[in-house]
């Protein structure tokens, strides 16, 4: 253990790329112990998009990340259901915590104080302790409802990073524009992301 914690959730909206390849970079980095919750929805979309079979009782992630099992020693895992678990009490010091992909529903509970299961609890943590909570929503198009609730979150602070990658680094592969997006959540972590893609 670190001593430095984050939390990173997956929940059911398209885009489960970006929660595999956060947790990738961050298992890598070394630089943080990472609670990791993934909603049962979050397990479906995981499944279907990158092969990843994710059992609610099974704290193996190496399994289906592209990591070493040392690097998967970092993270620990905390089924959804887990309203008990450590991060969903202010007296553990998160330094930050990320969503992604974030689902229209997570968005939703988060904004309106819906502490229902581990995840929403620890963003409700993060909410009332002033800790950096970002959020990438993956949904097109955004009904008026959408947007209201992330306005919302954005008063409170909370960091919106959508699922729109750039293009001015001409990327070759999905994956390219995966890690685009990847890196601006790091950066509002608060975290150094490795070989950031910048303007020339």
């Amino acid at each position: 253990m670190s001593g430095k914690s984050l939390l990173v959730g997956i929940t059911g909206a398209s885009g489960a790329a970006y929660g595999r390849l956060l947790l990738e970079c961050l298992a890598r980095a070394g630089t943080h112990d990472v609670f990791v919750v993934v909603s049962d929805a979050g397990r479906r979309v995981l499944r279907e998009e990158v092969g990843a079979e994710v059992r609610p009782d099974d704290g193996n992630l190496a399994q289906w990340l592209r990591i070493t099992p040392g690097e998967a020693a970092r993270l620990l895992w905390i089924p959804v259901s887990d309203i008990g678990a450590a991060p969903a009490s202010g007296s553990t010091p998160l330094e930050a915590m990320a969503v992604a992909p974030c689902s229209m529903r997570t968005l939703a509970a988060m904004a309106h104080g819906l502490a229902d299961n581990a995840l929403t609890r620890a963003a409700d943590v993060c909410l009332k302790e002033g800790r950096r909570l970002v959020v990438t929503p993956r949904e097109t198009p955004l009904s008026a409802l959408h947007l209201e609730n992330m306005l919302r979150l954005a008063r409170l602070g909370v960091r919106i990073v959508p699922a729109c990658p750039g293009f001015y680094h001409a990327p070759q592969t999905a994956e390219d524009l995966v890690r685009f997006v990847v890196q601006k959540i790091f950066e509002q972590m608060g975290l150094d992301f490795p070989d950031p893609i910048r303007w020339k």
